[in-house]
């Protein structure tokens, strides 16, 4: 209630701002145009007297509504925590000062901007609510984990040495996954010189003897469904017992299954048992147990063998894998040491068109290999030739560039891995009727190349967005790849192992040890009520006025992380629990029905009106720029911190995420008489991703129609611009600014100044 509202303002005269602005202004604007019960300045806000002089205003003066007037809100954000109060930052220090010249023609204008940024710092916490902690459970130390290879068993155990409980599903006989069939792996610790024992049975006996681990083989999750820290599980075996669990987080390390290699009849396989892949020849050293490896056919020795790199990867012919799967090169090296220890004279080649050997041994292991003449020729082989007990490769030697070919005994294909993941949710249309509704069932998702995997669920979640986890590209769970590995779109579930992209066994442990701390941080969010990457800490989740509600669907459809549902009148139903607070819904919502607490169609609304446009007379335009506060908003503060100049008539709101924006901001900003609106979201290339995986994708679909409602309100097109910013684009995001500027010196001021 606003009678329950108290609010202080308080400005930082440090880091010049008070010798550049007039900061009594700033404190009178704060008080007579802002509201503000009481306002104070101070030399160093964020010292430690600075922050108690807040604090206790917040103890004995009972405000619980705070306007914090100093540097950008991605600065001391340590120092400025104040629990249970609702907290605004009007951004004086990178977003007014560092951003200008301090010359005296630029005094007046530099003073306007501040004193904006001040009456929208509290306008903004003026139409706040102070979050409370949707108390939806409990902590819940108990951690679940789909697949029992090196990656299932490490998360385990990395989850029992943290003190939490862990059950692992497996669904064949026995743990150990793809790994268990290999005879040695590549070594982990220098120097890198010859291949070491898998360690899987001592990993096994491990995970077997920990009491906080339980174990179920022959098993599979036959339904989840819940939430971050009440995943409700009923996990099925093939005796037929059902059993039922509840758990924090869940951690899919599902693995991978072996290309198949019978789509590559050019190598002769399966035309021959002398050619096998990589896999099927660490069942042949196993055998031979340390012994002289012999070949398929007839059990002869193998005094002869190559090895064929990317059989079948890195091509864009039709089934085949168009990407690296990152373990093969090593694994070759590792096989061709196979041959040598058992017997030095035999002829071992690998034939490559590019050597990769990423992680620790690299190089050194490829040299290692060298040194026990394992022949690595660069050559792109065409055809292996089955005749006569011999094999015949063709290859082109691609250093003499001459066709060529070499006999051997035995091929060895270097094949990738396919990602054993569920069915792509967003691969087909989710149900008939959502296809009819505007937006669409994938509004602002792209078509991506999609190789073919297992439509067998392995997760049979029960959420309306589909059974499994969403798909980056191949197959491959997506997972934030730049800035949050292993977190999914689906808050609480955490990829790991080639399930998420292609590796080896050593960087799957290592992926198993970051899902299992990333899990159990999930859980202990989720007992706080707090959300999780990337605005890790925010009690807020959304709202909705059923009263106004349509129905219409763009809320349960658009949200990335599948964090609501419908109830039986078919109207939303928000899980808070796996909600990211990206505001997404509350930008898709044509109604404008959803707010968050601390952050609303008001909160950011009442900050456009709250800006003094002048009118057209005056020569001052006034350009809104609304940034993504995760890359956009940081590259402007550091094009402040480097000295770049940003233009004098920009005022800058940060927003969640591009899909958050409100069409409403952007006509209400027009109508009031803003010359330009300048929209900056997160890249969404191949190379770079959303923070919220799909927000600005989105926000781009919905944006593409602005130019109908500019045609319709007779201003030109040029007056909007939206824009993809990577958080290191410190030079371009203030030019994208300065370039509206000079557009709306060309065209003209706005008609629809007051």
């Amino acid at each position: 209630m606003a009678d329950d509202k108290k609010f202080g303002g308080y400005i930082c005269t440090g880091c010049g701002i008070g010798e550049r602005l007039d900061t009594d202004q700033l404190e009178q604007i704060a008080l007579r145009e802002g509201k503000m019960n009481l306002c104070r300045q101070h030399p160093m806000l964020c010292s430690a007297e600075g922050v108690q002089m807040i604090q206790d205003d917040i103890d004995n003066e009972g405000v619980n509504h705070v306007m914090i007037a100093a540097c950008s809100r991605r600065a001391k954000v340590e120092a400025f925590n104040f629990p249970r109060v609702a907290l605004s930052r009007a951004n004086l220090r990178e977003g007014v000062i560092w951003s200008r010249p301090d010359t005296e023609e630029n005094r007046e204008t530099t003073q306007e901007k501040a004193d904006d940024y001040v009456r929208m710092g509290c306008a903004e916490v003026r139409f706040m609510e102070i979050p409370e902690p949707s108390g939806e459970q409990e902590l819940n130390k108990h951690i679940l984990v789909v697949g029992g290879g090196v990656t299932g068993m490490q998360a385990a155990l990395e989850v029992a040495e943290a003190g939490y409980n862990a059950t692992i599903v497996e669904k064949a006989a026995q743990l150990g996954g793809h790994m268990a069939q290999v005879y040695r792996r590549v070594p982990t610790r220098s120097p890198y010189v010859d291949p070491q024992d898998t360690q899987v049975a001592d990993l096994v006996s491990r995970v077997m003897s920990n009491e906080r681990i339980t174990v179920y083989t022959n098993a599979r999750v036959a339904q989840s469904s819940g939430a971050p820290g009440r995943f409700s599980v009923e996990i099925a075996r093939e005796s037929g017992e059902t059993l039922n669990g509840s758990f924090g987080a869940i951690i899919q390390a599902s693995g991978f299954k072996p290309y198949d290699a019978n789509n590559l009849p050019e190598f002769a396989y399966g035309k021959t048992p002398d050619v096998v892949t990589n896999l099927e020849l660490e069942r042949l050293a196993r055998e031979a147990d340390g012994g002289p490896i012999k070949r398929p056919s007839d059990g002869k020795e193998v005094q002869a063998v190559a090895f064929v790199q990317c059989a079948g990867q890195r091509s864009d012919k039709e089934g085949h894998l168009p990407y690296c799967s990152g373990f093969c090169c090593t694994t070759s090296i590792k096989q061709a040491m196979y041959f040598k220890q058992q017997n030095p004279g035999c002829d071992t080649t690998v034939l490559f068109t590019d050597l990769r050997t990423p992680g620790a041994p690299g190089e050194d292991f490829y040299r290692a290999a060298q040194r026990k003449e394992v022949t690595f020729s660069k050559g792109e082989v065409s055809e292996v030739v089955s005749a006569d007990g011999e094999l015949r490769v063709k290859f082109k030697d691609l250093i003499l560039n001459e066709d060529t070919e070499m006999t051997c005994d035995l091929v060895v294909l270097a094949t990738g891995q396919v990602p054993n993941t569920g069915p792509d949710p967003y691969a087909a249309p989710l149900e008939a009727e959502d296809e009819e509704e505007e937006g669409g069932e994938t509004a602002g998702e792209e078509a991506t190349p999609q190789v073919s995997v297992s439509v067998e669920s392995i997760l049979n979640l029960d959420y309306r967005q589909g059974t499994d986890l969403p798909h980056l590209r191949h197959g491959f769970v997506d997972s934030h790849f730049i800035c949050f590995p292993y977190e999914t779109r689906r808050t609480g579930i955490y990829a790991a192992g080639p399930c998420r992209r292609p590796m080896d066994s050593a960087q799957a442990r290592d992926d198993a040890a970051g899902a299992a701390m990333k899990a159990i941080q999930a859980t202990v969010h989720a007992a706080w009520g707090q959300a999780v990457h990337p605005r890790a800490g925010d009690l807020s989740f959304p709202r909705f006025r059923k009263e106004g509600c349509t129905q219409c669907k763009r809320c349960t459809v658009e949200c990335p992380f599948g964090a609501i549902n419908e109830d039986e009148e078919r109207y939303p139903q928000f899980n808070e629990a796996r909600c990211r607070r990206c505001g997404t819904c509350m930008g898709a919502c044509p109604v404008r029905v959803i707010s968050f607490a601390n952050y609303s169609i008001d909160t950011v609304g009442q900050q456009i009106k709250a800006v003094d446009v002048p009118d057209e007379y005056s020569e001052k335009p006034r350009i809104l720029v609304l940034a993504c506060e995760n890359d956009a908003y940081p590259a402007l503060d550091m094009a402040a911190m480097a000295g770049e100049e940003i233009s004098p008539w920009s005022r800058v709101v940060p927003v969640r995420c591009l899909g958050s924006v409100s069409l409403s901001w952007i006509t209400d900003s027009l109508n009031s008489g803003y010359d330009g609106v300048v929209l900056m979201g997160c890249r969404k290339d191949d190379d770079y991703q959303c923070h919220f995986v799909r927000g600005s994708a989105m926000a781009h679909e919905r944006l593409s129609k602005v130019g109908d409602t500019l045609q319709q309100l007779n201003l030109e097109t040029e007056r909007v611009a939206v824009y993809e910013v990577a958080i290191t684009d410190t030079k371009r995001a203030p030019q994208l600014i300065n370039d509206m500027a000079k557009t709306v010196d060309e065209i003209g001021m706005s008609p629809f100044k007051f």
